[in-house]
């Protein structure tokens, strides 16, 4: 009698997932075998593929070995040159021009081992993409595709010659044929796309799939091609005697913005030590303890102003008690009522030695109906590796909440936003405190002017300076943002910081 066959012998694994940070030096040398002459990836590159966006990067993975890859991004395509290159699309491999905003997915790389040809693992990437694209409502997909065949045809046809042919099914091209079989349409031939691609003959074919259930995003709306307007205060601390008296100081200073028309109005560091002032507690320490009160009241006021007067409001910061640590947040308060918050991430010696300040641990950035932002409090700013990692994870705007009580404190504050507008060719804001408050320990003097900050390049404010106020002056400065300049800034600027990295020799690895 024949045994039963047992199947568990004949079981074999295959499986589509994403990549992890594990996986980088495997598929370096998948891409040595599949593509040889060719360039590989860098692991600095894949590990930013990973930082940036790592849904779009994905593996199949057989019996323990990895087969196949694809890379991809986000980007608005309208935003690119027709005739761009990979290097234009991918910013030379890094992705960090990757848009979560966007409605395009570009795919940048897809590869399959030789001895896996034939297993439909190609085709198994290709649907992994269309399940990104689904999942995140991306309106197509975009692809600059090799046509590795057209070196056997190169000196009879040229390339359209060559695309109409694969398209006739008269010549067959791994690559070309294979995307034509999955949906793909034929948008433009692009010469000079990946110069060390000799097959091709360094041309390629950008094609495209639509996605045919996208929807048009209308719930929100991104005010990347007019001005944005800001109202940044510099804020006079002076002595009160009641929560309801600070609250209509706040409230006089965002009516304001809002007369004005302002998306944002931005209040400074440190704000609610105001309280402080009618606290007749000595120690700081106890303090500050007791200022953490009034936490809710504060984002309770701060919402309702935001809400009311349509305005987006960035609320200073605030000591705020979280498992016995106190930190120093704050607050993102959207005109939709929604709230976010940035902890302080690097304290001061004067927070640590007299309030016991805790750091937080990540760096954020938000939406809003104006784009991406971030914020980063005082002594964040002159840490360039923050707004370098918020730039990256496209922040367009650094707002900095500043409190300072020298001179010498306060330019440092200064021209730190000023050089990381410049380095990372974005905005920067800064809002600070004057005044005095005599009986508050460690809060008793303040030195601040407040102002709005540009790269320094043709298109933008003379001085890299749209506006400031004055120094210790009790008064607001307000002013327009263009994002739109900023996109044209970096692709076509005098210098163009963020493209012109040596990525080669240094990089900046975000460990959140």
């Amino acid at each position: 009698m024949t045994e039963e066959l047992n199947l568990e012998n004949f079981n074999k694994s295959i499986e589509s997932r994403l990549m992890t940070f594990d996986d980088i030096e495997e598929v370096i040398r998948l891409q040595e075998v599949c593509f040889p002459g060719m360039e590989p990836w860098k692991k600095e590159q894949l590990e930013s593929h990973l930082n940036l966006f790592p849904r779009g990067q994905v593996v199949i993975e057989y019996e323990g070995t990895l087969i196949g890859s694809s890379s991809s991004l986000i980007i608005n395509f309208d935003e690119y040159d027709d005739r761009h290159t990979w290097d234009d699309i991918t910013d030379k491999g890094y992705i960090t021009n990757h848009n979560e905003n966007g409605h395009n997915l570009y795919g940048i790389e897809v590869m399959v081992h030789p001895d896996f040809r034939g297993m439909r693992v190609g085709q198994r990437l290709y649907e992994a993409r269309r399940e990104i694209a689904y999942e995140l409502n991306l309106k197509s997909i975009i692809i600059g595709g090799r046509i590795p065949n057209y070196h056997l045809y190169k000196d009879e046809l040229s390339p359209r010659e060559y695309v109409n042919d694969v398209m006739k099914r008269k010549i067959k091209d791994p690559v070309l044929t294979f995307q034509f079989m999955n949906g793909f349409t034929l948008m433009r031939i692009n010469p000079g796309y990946l110069p060390d691609d000799v097959k091709s003959n360094k041309y390629a074919t950008l094609m495209e799939w639509n996605n045919p259930d996208f929807v048009a995003k209308t719930n929100l709306h991104f005010k990347t091609s007019y001005p944005v307007r800001i109202c940044t205060v510099n804020y006079m601390m002076r002595k009160i005697d009641s929560f309801e008296e600070f609250a209509n100081q706040i409230e006089y200073f965002v009516d304001v913005a809002y007369d004005a028309g302002s998306d944002f109005v931005v209040f400074p560091e440190l704000l609610t030590t105001q309280l402080m002032s009618f606290d007749e507690r000595r120690n700081p320490a106890e303090s500050i303890r007791h200022l953490t009160k009034y936490t809710e009241q504060y984002i309770e006021m701060f919402n309702s102003f935001a809400m009311r007067y349509n305005i987006n409001i960035i609320g200073g910061s605030h000591f705020v008690e979280e498992d016995d640590e106190i930190y120093n947040i704050s607050y993102l308060f959207r005109r939709d009522g929604s709230i976010e918050k940035q902890y302080k991430i690097h304290v001061t010696p004067n927070e640590r030695r007299w309030w016991g300040i805790s750091p937080g641990n990540r760096v954020e950035v938000f939406d809003t109906d104006c784009g991406k932002i971030a914020i980063q409090i005082c002594y964040d700013s002159e840490f360039p590796e923050m707004a370098r990692i918020a730039t990256e994870k496209g922040a367009k705007i650094i707002f900095t909440p500043f409190s300072t009580e020298d001179r010498q404190s306060y330019l440092r504050v200064k021209y730190c936003s000023m050089a990381r507008a410049i380095e990372n060719q974005i905005y920067t804001v800064t809002s600070g405190t004057c005044g005095n408050l005599p009986q508050t320990e460690n809060m008793d003097i303040q030195y601040s002017a407040s102002g709005i900050y540009t790269p320094s390049d043709f298109g933008f404010a003379r001085d890299g300076i749209i506006g400031e106020t004055g120094e210790n002056v009790e008064m607001v400065m307000i002013g327009d943002v263009d994002l739109e300049g900023l996109r044209r800034g970096r692709e076509d600027g005098t210098v163009r910081q963020l493209r012109d990295r040596r990525h080669d020799l240094y990089h900046i690895q975000y460990k959140k």
